[in-house]
């Protein structure tokens, strides 16, 4: 671990504990910095906080005092999901106080170089297919960030020889200054999280700070079938590497309907890639090329995509019954999301939807109504789904209240030869505590039916 002796004696305030919070706040006092947390949950009902007290960091729970910055912070870190409309944060910004997320410590601290992906769509299947890539070629690549696993804990134990592949949300790049990947990639660009960000243009400018600082020395891959990507590509400074789902390319990395291409030569054939769908294919290509950017051999590659079927929650693969195939897409939490898996597939579906109310639009489904053949629909959402589905002239119809419910509903409503689809294009939090809950309550109650009947 570098030693950043930049925060040596610093004083820092930690916004918002989680596993975020709690790592950085750790790291932060480890290297030498004057620490205060600040959290929302009471002291006798937070063992992170309680944990960091007995290491001597100086802890403030259940409640955010007004003068908090009184005390004179030359540096706030939070946690990705306390919006910028947070009163603190908003008093900080007034005072001139720089705001980190912990992925700006994990790139000051890491003796490893780093591959950031981000998108709207995408970003952890192009993370976990990178690694597998990079693991199968012994490039000792760690994983980190939105996936699961807090970057600046990774960071701190990687070595010059790892590389971290690390998946990051427009949450997490907002509150960067300095981080630099030697390899960024943009898998999309839509609307989204316009709540968090105030404006699309807040948004996106986010999700470019990926970029910012990279040089000629290093790689921005991104989709070049979107326009609007491609003119913000153009206005930065490392290697550009495009990829296209329009045909073959010969200087980049390409598809058509039959093969991938890498620099104008045939990579694989799309027919034994296992990984379905058109947005899969945006990852595959991103992923690919990173890979061979960063040493990797196409016949890993080759390996890795004949056998990866998917990451759990995105639409996964639970199991066939009775000739009826189960998928867990719970990471949907948007249209765009949800279009992408219906997309995915050709048509019989029973598709499982809604829960939290955001009041997004649901116009980007309605060209792939007409392949579902019933809706089950459930949460905060139901009754603008129920009308939208109506709509679309969706034969069945049915709301219900919870998951194992949608289950038996969608298999009543299936036939031999169906999709049954979980894909609910809004966020969890109605009903549950994030979207893999969700999903591994729509994996229990799919076991719970096909092994009873």
């Amino acid at each position: 671990m570098k030693d950043a002796a930049q925060l040596h004696q610093k004083k820092v305030l930690v916004l918002g504990l989680a596993k975020s919070g709690f790592t950085a706040a750790r790291l932060l006092h480890k290297i030498g910095a004057f620490v205060t947390v600040n959290d929302s949950k009471p002291f006798e009902e937070n063992p992170d906080a309680q944990e960091l007290l007995n290491l001597g960091v100086t802890v403030i729970c259940g409640r955010h005092p007004e003068d908090l910055l009184d005390e004179g912070f030359e540096l706030l870190v939070k946690n990705p999901g306390i919006p910028y409309s947070n009163p603190i944060i908003q008093s900080a910004q007034e005072k001139g106080i720089p705001i980190w997320t912990e992925v700006e410590l994990a790139y000051l601290i890491s003796e490893a170089p780093f591959i950031g992906i981000t998108g709207s769509n995408g970003k952890t299947t192009t993370t976990t297919l990178l690694f597998h890539m990079l693991h199968q070629d012994e490039k000792k690549p760690l994983i980190a960030g939105n996936i699961g696993t807090v970057a600046s804990g990774v960071a701190e134990h990687a070595e010059p020889e790892n590389v971290i592949v690390t998946e990051l949300s427009s949450f997490q790049l907002k509150g960067t200054e300095l981080f630099r990947p030697h390899i960024a990639i943009v898998t999309n660009l839509y609307e989204a999280h316009l709540d968090y960000h105030g404006s699309l243009e807040d948004y996106e400018m986010s999700k470019m700070k990926l970029t910012q600082n990279q040089t000629a020395d290093d790689y921005f891959i991104y989709n070049a079938d979107q326009p609007h990507l491609a003119a913000y590509a153009q206005k930065c400074k490392a290697k550009l590497i495009p990829f296209t789902l329009k045909g073959k390319t010969e200087d980049s990395i390409s598809a058509d309907d039959e093969f991938i291409y890498w620099q104008g030569k045939e990579l694989i054939e799309r027919s034994k890639v296992l990984l379905g769908g058109q947005h899969n294919l945006e990852n595959i290509l991103a992923a690919s090329a990173a890979a061979l950017l960063w040493g990797g051999t196409e016949e890993t590659i080759i390996r890795v995509l004949t056998s990866f079927t998917g990451v759990k929650h995105r639409s996964q693969f639970v199991t066939n019954w009775k000739g009826r195939n189960f998928y867990n897409d719970s990471k949907a939490t948007n249209a765009l999301a949800t279009k992408s898996a219906l997309e995915a597939f050709p048509g019989n579906i029973v598709l499982l939807a809604g829960g939290l109310e955001r009041n997004h639009s649901l116009e980007e489904l309605r060209p792939y109504m007409n392949r579902v053949k019933a809706l089950v629909t459930f949460g905060e959402t139901s009754d603008r789904f129920e009308r939208f589905a109506n709509e679309c002239g969706v034969a069945a119809v049915e709301k219900v209240t919870d998951m194992s419910t949608a289950v038996e509903t969608a298999v009543n409503h299936s036939a031999e030869g169906d999709t049954i689809l979980l894909s609910p294009a809004c966020a969890s939090w109605d009903q549950y505590d994030n979207f893999e809950i969700r999903g591994d309550a729509f994996i229990d109650a799919v076991r719970k039916v096909t092994e009873e009947q």
